[in-house]
């Protein structure tokens, strides 16, 4: 009877440690972080499941992703902000969009995102507050950079859901706008007072516009260096581009500019094919949220 006393004992003390260790193993694999090395070829361990995130002027992808951030990129002490996120992030408040030290602390993130590539000093006063992850991707390429926040954030599989459903539209804009406007060119234009800008083909609201949607590229337009989104053009080479629709971007729509002659020759004028939106809206972002509108902006357009 002793012995039975004995190993029904000695069973109980076993099962019980096995039970404790399973549980050391399971609030160890809930608590299990990762290393992943970034666009600084820091290693930076990334906490499991970060509930307060900074990702300045990044938040088009959280929110893609189905992530609010702790705070928001802002300019002008928070006055300007992503004006096209702000049905997503109306409640998040702001934060100055060079992220000082003191207005990181003052959020106690646990995770922070940078897109450009910041002093080595900046960044460790930025890991003593919080893991800081430096992305490798190239700014003009979004489908890069959210695959990218995707796996930092565990969430591969959603970001390759988001890009799947962006290139649905995609495609659905091109079929139209080659049933409607078959080889038609197009420009964005953004004016601000008497100055104008063109877009980049192959950067920001360009790369949907001519690659995504599948308008033609302008002779002027395609002539642009790399340099810049926006590259400053004159109203003589604006006039010069034969430009069938025009998307203009500003809050004023009639200027000096407008009222010139040779305004009022573009052919897009001429053919009541130019397509007015505020200066805050998607055109002047990029990302999948920014370049979705932007392309619903396009349908919009052509059908109407």
């Amino acid at each position: 009877m002793k012995k039975i006393g004995l190993t029904a004992l000695a069973l109980t003390l076993f099962l019980t440690a096995c039970g404790e260790e399973a549980d050391t193993v399971d609030e160890e694999t809930e608590n299990e972080s990762r290393v992943l090395t970034d666009g600084m070829g820091n290693d930076i361990e990334i906490p499991e499941n970060p509930e307060r995130i900074i990702a300045s002027y990044l938040e088009d992808y959280l929110v893609a992703l189905d992530v609010t951030p702790v705070a928001q990129w802002s300019i002008n002490d928070g006055e300007s902000v992503q004006a096209y996120l702000q049905e997503e992030l109306g409640e998040v408040p702001t934060i100055p969009f060079d992220l000082p030290y003191e207005a990181v602390l003052e959020y106690e993130p646990d995770l922070m995102l940078i897109r450009d590539m910041p002093e080595e000093s900046q960044i460790d006063q930025y890991n003593q507050i919080a893991p800081t992850y430096v992305l490798n991707a190239s700014p003009a390429d979004w489908r890069e950079t959210l695959l990218e926040i995707g796996d930092v954030l565990a969430q591969e599989e959603e970001a390759a859901e988001v890009i799947a459903e962006y290139e649905t539209l995609a495609n659905d804009t091109a079929d139209l706008v080659s049933e409607q406007a078959e080889g038609a060119t197009a420009a964005a234009i953004w004016m601000i007072d008497t100055s104008l800008f063109v877009v980049h083909p192959e950067r920001s609201s360009g790369a949907v516009l001519y690659e995504d949607a599948g308008f033609e590229v302008p002779e002027v337009v395609a002539s642009l260096s790399e340099d810049a989104d926006w590259a400053a053009v004159s109203l003589e080479e604006l006039a010069e581009m034969d430009v069938d629709h025009l998307f203009l971007i500003t809050d004023d729509e009639e200027t000096a500019l407008t009222e010139d002659r040779l305004w009022q020759n573009i052919p897009a004028v001429e053919n009541d094919a130019v397509h007015v939106f505020p200066s805050d809206s998607a055109w002047l972002y990029y990302g999948p949220i920014a370049n979705t509108q932007v392309l619903n902006y396009i349908e919009d357009s052509v059908v109407n």
